[in-house]
């Protein structure tokens, strides 16, 4: 049997861009990526603190050292610059492969680098 486990979380990253007019998805600095295992075009679910808004859209890399988490497409109106949100991935896997998996999680900085 298959469960869906935590794989990836950022959490309370501050959102620094939304734009509308882009065709969609998140982009995430790369490090942030790195760090938790994300991957370009991957699913993520998107938890935002300040408002309670839940959507989800894939992730595009972001420019490396620069902090950005930008929101776009139709994304873009579940999201304020600044706001604080928590991104998500989750993994199928055998239910005893679960039992010890453990997720990859950061806490980055107000600035939305690796502390």
């Amino acid at each position: 049997m298959n469960i869906e486990v935590l794989k990836s979380k950022i959490h309370r990253a501050t959102i620094t861009m939304a734009d509308l007019n882009y065709v969609g998805s998140i982009a995430i600095d790369e490090d942030l990526m790195d760090a938790v295992n994300l991957i370009e075009n991957e699913r993520v679910h998107i938890y935002n603190i300040t408002n309670g808004e839940r959507l989800e859209t894939y992730v595009i890399k972001g420019e490396r050292g620069s902090g950005v988490i930008s929101l776009n497409g139709a994304a873009a109106r579940k999201a304020e610059i600044g706001d604080l949100v928590i991104i998500v991935s989750y993994a199928s896997m055998d239910f005893e492969e679960a039992k010890s998996f453990k997720p990859s999680i950061v806490f980055p900085t107000e600035e939305n680098k690796l502390s």
